[in-house]
C-alpha cells in the first residue's frame, strides 16, 4: 500500500513539474504587429509594403519561436484577416516575402493553424 502512495504521490509531482505549453504570443501582440499593413493590405499592391509594416512583420516573426507561439500567431492573423473588410487576399498571403520573412503557412482565412509545426 505505501508504494501505491509513492508511486501516486510521484505521478502528481511529475504532472506539476512538466510544463503546460502555453503560447507566448497574443492577439493583442499580433494587431498591433500587423496594424500598419491594414492600408497596404487593402491596396492593389502597386506600391510595397510599409518599412513599419515590414518592421512588425519581423519582429511577429522573431517573436514566434515555437510551434505553440506560430500556432497562435497563425490563429490571430486568421482571424484578423476574416475580420477586416476590403483585404486583397493574395496581398495577404504574400506580406511576407514581400517583407524578407519566410514563415512555414500561408496567411489565409482558410489556414488549418492547428499544421503550423
Amino acid at each position: 500500500m505505501a508504494s501505491l502512495n509513492f508511486a501516486c504521490v510521484l505521478f502528481l509531482c511529475m504532472i506539476a513539474i512538466v510544463p503546460i505549453a502555453q503560447a507566448s504570443i497574443t492577439c493583442s501582440q499580433v494587431s498591433n504587429n500587423v496594424l500598419p499593413c491594414v492600408t497596404y493590405l487593402r491596396s492593389t499592391g502597386a506600391s510595397p509594403p510599409p518599412a513599419n509594416c515590414c518592421q512588425g512583420v519581423k519582429n511577429l516573426n522573431g517573436m514566434a519561436k515555437t510551434t505553440t507561439d506560430r500556432q497562435s500567431a497563425c490563429t490571430c492573423l486568421k482571424t484578423a484577416a476574416s475580420q477586416i473588410s476590403g483585404l486583397n487576399p493574395t496581398l495577404v498571403a504574400n506580406l511576407p516575402k514581400k517583407c524578407g520573412v519566410n514563415i512555414p503557412y500561408k496567411i489565409s482565412t482558410s489556414t488549418d493553424c492547428s499544421k503550423v509545426k
